[in-house]
């Protein structure tokens, strides 16, 4: 699992901590999820990041590995919402095709787009973790573009679902 902790100051975007939580030394998905739960822990703990920015759950054909990723995914959460972190959650399709233009770039595409945004090299050693670091950058283009914005959405607030459908269309719910 792939992480990303990024710096806003400005419009400059710069690459604070990034890396990959090794989870296949674990025997059981019980000790993988502690495992994720006390690194992000660690990591809100260490950085104090305003927002957290996830990928959306994604569907699958098998489903014993989408009841494992959304447990990841719940785990990733809790530990954020312990800390009163707001969470944002972003399609893989759109966080591809906020940083390199294409939703359907390959993870080879996204990683030398991200090198090009923050001005550095990547670790290939931590291939996975640009998935982390474009979720992050993906947010920040949004969080700050002209339509969110314009339309009054606070920099806090979940961009999708139903409360922000609901906030957004107040004359479409009965």
């Amino acid at each position: 699992m792939g992480y990303g902790v990024i710096s806003v100051k400005g419009q400059q975007i710069s690459l604070v901590q990034y890396g990959v939580i090794h989870l296949s030394k674990y025997s059981t998905h019980e000790l993988k999820l502690k495992k994720i739960f006390e690194r992000l822990t660690q990591l809100i703990e260490d950085y104090l990041p305003d927002e957290m920015a996830i990928e959306d759950p994604f569907y699958g054909k098998n489903a014993q590995s989408m009841l494992k990723l959304g447990r990841a995914q719940g785990v990733a959460m809790a530990a954020a919402l312990a800390r009163n972190i707001p969470i944002v959650e972003y399609s893989p399709k759109k966080v591809k095709q906020s940083v390199t233009g294409s939703g359907n770039a390959s993870k080879e595409q996204v990683a030398y787009m991200l090198e090009k945004i923050l001005k550095m090299e990547l670790s290939r050693e931590f291939m996975d973790a640009t998935d982390g670091i474009a979720i992050a950058i993906c947010h920040q283009y949004h969080a700050n573009s002209p339509a969110s914005v314009a339309s009054g959405s606070s920099k806090k607030a979940k961009k999708g679902g139903w409360g922000a459908f609901v906030s957004e269309n107040p004359g479409r719910v009965k």
